[in-house]
């Protein structure tokens, strides 16, 4: 009997893809537990949303933190997302030689309405697997900000968040590792 498997590659092997020119760039593909995923066109709304988060998230750290958006950060786990926004510890430079690592990750962000299900499933275990300590996710559908923080594995081997928080569109939010700046979620989500 021929069991059909997946080719899984390494960070390596993918960066390797990227070199030799079998991915472009604008492909938008992303490295998830090995597996090449093809991300999904964004709408008005999120690339909207993303770019005021990255001017808000920039005005209010300045210098204090590195704002990635869409850029990979480089996880164990051989996964290579490019999440929405990601907040780096130290300056630019310091991420020439290598995208981010966990350690080096304050906070992840995804923007999300019609990858929802994803980003709260897969990313979420992919990002707890890694020891990501603050996951964001800026919920256009019904317009909230869920926050998990306390990456965790179960005892069925499942990573997870022990800590959900929800905040409402007329609420300010603290920046992890930065607790004297609030974001003001009004500033985030557009109207429509």
């Amino acid at each position: 009997m021929n069991i059909v498997t997946p080719k899984r590659f390494t960070i390596d092997e993918y960066h390797r893809l990227i070199e030799l020119g079998f991915l472009q760039e604008n492909e938008r593909i992303e490295l998830i537990r090995g597996e090449l995923i093809k991300m999904v066109a964004k709408g008005t709304p999120h690339t909207v949303c993303g770019s005021i988060l990255c001017r808000q998230l920039d005005r209010l750290l300045g210098d204090r933190a590195v704002i990635r958006g869409q850029d990979p950060i480089t996880l164990p786990n051989q996964s290579e997302p490019e999440p929405d926004v990601a907040i780096a510890r130290g300056k630019d430079e310091d991420y020439l030689a290598h995208h981010p690592y966990p350690e080096d990750i304050l906070l992840v962000i995804e923007i999300s309405d019609s990858t929802l299900n994803y980003d709260q499933t897969t990313k979420l275990e992919v990002y707890a697997e890694a020891g990501i300590s603050d996951y964001w996710i800026v919920n256009l559908n019904i317009r909230q900000l869920e926050c998990y923080s306390q990456p965790y594995q179960n005892a069925q081997g499942k990573f997870n968040y022990l800590s959900k928080q929800i905040f409402l569109p007329d609420q300010s939010v603290a920046i992890p590792r930065f607790a004297d700046v609030l974001l003001d979620l009004s500033r985030i989500f557009p109207q429509l």
